[in-house]
């Protein structure tokens, strides 16, 4: 059967920026950006977007493009005989599963609050009233199940039409509307009176706070963002380059990602750091930032009501954008290793996915008790700590590897993929930072994110 391709580099661009724009950019984010000094991380960010995520995703892109296959085939289609790289692929499928099992609730919590707030379920309530709100929607299973039910069958609805005609039909519509909701979201915030503090704190680098903080946790902090943020490492990436062309060569590419990527993180800061100055709202809330401090915050603004339902509208485009492409990179493993046709895959994955998404939301009711990490911790905790501190840098490691040695698929073949068409070209003068210092950091963000749930 003919892999399928896209219709146009836009819609590869979108899709794939899709995938890496979700939860992390417009939630985590912006309180990383709070806990962490401001404008100063955001600087030691994207630098480390630069050196770390782009040589990575080039080379989860090459492997897929060369494979034309899914993340379970692609290192067996490239691999010498005899050798074993394959084992990641079932390794990345696993991690899409995982990601998955926590993602589609954290998307079912974005509609129910869009929803909420168009309805006008947050007007006249204050501070206790939004956090009783949020502590009920955790204590029901049953409502957060038909949101995240919901998530899944859209999204596998979405994916059962085809590459094409929906996953990059529907994304670029979505994305445009993300691109558009957003825009209008930070132009309303920025023209805050009171909000040019809170700017001045996202987007002037302050040393000072560095050294406040402590410099080796902002650049460690900087070094996590910016290597997750591009959900690296289990074949999310690799899967979208297997539908990819040779026009183009695949650094060029890869920048045009990063950059929506990283606009959109910026944008989300935007929005919220001159609202929570403006409202006297401390910026390092924490993850409840999106779910108690801006609903009160929107409560407190004119228009609120309008406002918190774009918002809310826009993080559910981000949450989607990410379902739905991932949702495409199992359904893609799957029919290149069972031969399946689309609608079954759909199907079969749709209904394991609902089982599978079940654990997470039962942690934070009936399953309480279960608190993996110390009090606090639960289901979700334990299913992000295995995807973002091992599946995602190990897997990244193991790419890097798999392009860069000899015992691998080698440094020639990834350069001859990688720069195959126009565009932009991978120089040859980066290999000893690729094949020494590149495998170092990424090991070095493994034992830190170890350490900082086990030692700390």
């Amino acid at each position: 059967m003919e892999r399928e391709k896209f219709k146009s580099r836009l819609g590869f661009i979108l899709l794939s920026a899709g995938c890496a724009i979700g939860i992390g950019n417009v939630w985590r984010f912006p309180y990383v950006v709070g806990n962490n000094g401001g404008g100063i991380f955001v600087l030691c960010y994207v630098f480390f977007l630069v050196i770390l995520g782009l040589p990575i995703m080039t080379m989860e892109f090459a492997v897929g493009r060369a494979s034309r296959k899914s993340t379970a085939r692609s290192f067996q289609v490239l691999e010498k005989k005899g050798q074993k790289w394959h084992w990641h692929g079932y390794a990345g499928m696993a991690g899409n599963y995982l990601l998955m099992m926590f993602y589609t609730t954290i998307a079912g919590w974005m509609l129910n609050y869009f929803f909420g707030m168009a309805a006008g379920k947050f007007q006249g309530t204050n501070t206790e009233d939004i956090q009783m709100i949020f502590a009920d929607m955790l204590a029901q299973p049953l409502t957060m199940s038909l949101w995240m039910v919901l998530v899944v069958v859209v999204g596998f609805g979405v994916c059962s039409l085809g590459l094409q005609k929906g996953v990059e039909k529907i994304t670029k519509g979505m994305m445009f509307a993300l691109l558009v909701i957003m825009v209008i979201l930070a132009i309303n915030s920025i023209f805050f009176i009171e909000g040019t503090e809170g700017l001045t704190f996202y987007l002037v680098p302050q040393f000072s706070k560095m050294h406040e903080i402590g410099i080796v946790t902002v650049l460690v902090n900087a070094m996590n963002q910016a290597f997750f943020t591009l959900s690296l490492g289990i074949g999310a990436m690799a899967i979208f380059g297997s539908y990819l062309g040779k026009e183009r060569s695949l650094l060029g590419e890869s920048i045009n990602i990063a950059v929506l990527d990283t606009f959109v993180a910026i944008v989300a800061g935007l929005i919220i750091f001159p609202a929570c100055f403006a409202f006297g709202v401390n910026p390092d809330s924490g993850p409840s930032l999106i779910f108690i401090t801006l609903p009160n915050i929107f409560n407190a603004m004119p228009g609120g009501r309008i406002w918190g339902s774009l918002f809310f509208l826009f993080m559910s485009f981000a949450a989607f954008s990410t379902v739905i492409a991932v949702f495409e990179n199992i359904m893609s493993s799957c029919m290149d290793l069972w031969g399946w046709s689309r609608k079954k895959t759909a199907v079969v994955n749709g209904i394991l996915l609902i089982v599978l998404s079940l654990p997470c939301i039962l942690g934070f009711n009936i399953w309480s008790g279960f608190q993996p990490f110390g009090a606090g911790t639960g289901v979700l905790d334990l299913e992000d700590f295995l995807v973002s501190n091992l599946l995602l840098p190990i897997g990244s490691l193991i790419y890097t590897l798999f392009c860069v040695s000899r015992y691998g698929w080698g440094w020639d073949k990834y350069m001859a993929e990688v720069n195959a068409g126009e565009g932009l070209k991978v120089p040859a003068w980066i290999r000893g930072y690729c094949t020494y210092v590149l495998p170092c950091i990424t090991f070095i963000i493994i034992v830190n994110g170890l350490y900082s749930v086990f030692f700390k």
